[in-house]
Formats: structure tokens, sequence, C-alpha cells
């Protein structure tokens, strides 16, 4: 049995400004649920899968990788893993997982009469959960869930070259670098190419460079000489971007300095367009004016 998967995609339009909030990270990816329900006529399944959310989502502000099982009869018992992207902080790790509980309900349904789903996992854009229930079939690390190509080709000559030069430095990355609870994160540049993999934190670095690599391959062959990709596996997933003017030299914001610039946009933006609009009322008010007193001399 394999879970169905669905990607969406969020477009979002703001007259005058656009503005990059705090929540970019909580942003719905994908969404995998299984056919099959589990019948729970004793509720125990229901019960092991709210135990396993409850204890990823306490675990998710102090790691950002934890694997759980909840319950001990196998028949009812549920295995669960969370996983946050490498570059958040601890508190945004808790923010994005304590998302995805009532998510699941939501996307794949369950929790009612006829049960929930044995297998489930719902893909934000800074972190996801996965679990199943005991002797749910396994699926390899390295299997494809999703990808997303970029519309557009690079149009560069040497655009292949940097982007396998950006891939080796990714896969060698994951190998040393770490996301905080075990599990490889890199995210880096080559020339115009920005490149980002992450593995799941029960990948030793051996195995989470063969991850990242096996998700390259996918990418060079799924989207071809796209500016863009995004390649989802099992147990890891790479992406990487083309920028034909250089990678932006833009720093990482922490969540409150976000919020902050969030907010002062908002000011200068509001407070702009009010000034706009008292500039407007008053030249109207004045040609009105001029208007009168032009007709006034007319009459003469």
């Amino acid at each position: 049995m394999k879970l169905t998967y669905q990607f969406f995609i969020f477009w979002f339009f703001l007259p005058f400004f656009a503005i990059s909030g705090d929540d970019d990270y909580k942003n719905l990816i994908f969404k995998g649920c299984a056919n099959q329900k589990s019948p729970d006529p004793t509720g125990v399944f229901s019960q092991n899968l709210k135990n396993l959310f409850t204890s990823l989502v306490s675990q998710s502000s102090q790691s950002s990788f934890a694997s759980v099982t909840s319950g001990t009869d196998n028949t009812t018992a549920v295995i669960g893993v969370f996983q946050c992207r490498g570059d958040l902080q601890n508190a945004q790790c808790y923010d994005c997982v304590s998302k995805i509980p009532k998510l699941v309900s939501k996307l794949c349904g369950g929790g009612g009469d006829d049960g929930n789903v044995v297998a489930a996992r719902v893909h934000l854009a800074g972190c996801y959960i996965r679990y199943e229930s005991s002797g749910f079939r396994q699926t390899s690390g390295t299997e494809m869930l999703f990808r997303v190509c970029g519309k557009k080709d690079s149009n560069d000559p040497g655009f292949v070259g940097k982007r396998e030069t950006a891939f080796g430095m990714a896969e060698n990355g994951v190998k040393t670098g770490s996301s905080g609870g075990g599990g490889g994160f890199y995210a880096g540049q080559y020339e115009s190419v920005y490149v980002l993999g992450q593995c799941e934190g029960s990948l030793g670095n051996s195995d989470c460079g063969e991850c990242v690599k096996d998700g390259f391959e996918k990418a060079k062959s799924e989207c071809g000489e796209s500016n863009s990709g995004q390649v989802y596996l099992q147990k890891c997933f790479v992406s990487y971007s083309y920028y034909s003017h250089g990678v932006p030299n833009i720093q990482p914001l922490s969540g409150g300095e976000k919020r902050q610039h969030t907010e002062r946009t908002i000011a200068l933006a509001v407070g702009g367009v009010f000034v706009l609009g008292f500039v407007i009322v008053c030249l109207l008010v004045l040609r009105s004016a001029m208007k009168k007193k032009s007709n006034k001399y007319d009459a003469y």
C-alpha cells in the first residue's frame, strides 16, 4: 500500500505592496495519505496517534528531529517522526511542527467513527511529520515522493557545469553539517546557483550524502536545464535555483527581526498611501478653488 501525494501551490496577491512574513516556513508543500483506515472500535489507535503527536510537538521545541513510537501492541502501535529544516530556530521549529497534527486530520480525514488513516505525511516548507502504523509497508529512503521544476530554462551555456559543482558542494556539506538533531543540512551557492540539501535525522552522514546525491540525480533527470527544482524523497529533499544576475546576498532574519521588518514595511506602505491620498485631495481642493475664482472673474 502506498501513500497518495498531492501538491499545493499558494499565490497571494496584495494591493500596493507585498510582504514576506514570518510564516513562510508554515506553507503547505504536499501531503500523502494512505487509502486504508485503521479499524478502531476501542479508540486505542486514535489515542496512540494523539499521544504520538503530543510527543513530537513537545520535542520540536528542543530539537530539529525526533522519532517516537506510541503504544506497545503491534496492532495499534504508531511510529512517527518530525524533521525541521536545518536553518530554523527552535521556536520556529516548534511553531511549524505544532501546525501539522490538525492538518493531518483536515487533509487526510479520520478522528471519527471510521478511524484514522494508517499512515500519513504532511510536509510544510520548514518541517514535516510522517507516521505509520506498526507493520505498514516500508519504502526506500530514496523513493521520490514529489518534485517541482521551474517553467523556464536558464539560457546560460555554463549552467549545467555550475549546477553540477553546486550539487557536489551540497553532497559533501550534508555529510559534515548538522541540523542540530542529527541529520545533515546544507545551504550554499556556487556562482549563480543556490542549492539546499536536508536529510532526515535517522540517516548517518554517509547515507545522507547518498540520499542527497540521488535527489540531485533525480532533479537533473526530472527538471533538465530548468532554472529551479525541488525533489522530495522519503528521507531527504533537495532544491536548487539559478539567478542570472547572481544569488541575492540576503542575510537570514530571526523571527523577531522579520516581524519588525514586516511591521515597518506595513507602516511605511500605509503611511505612503495616506500621504499620497492627502496630497491628491489638496490638489483637487486647490483646483476647485482656482476654477471658482476664474469663473468669478469671467462674470465681470
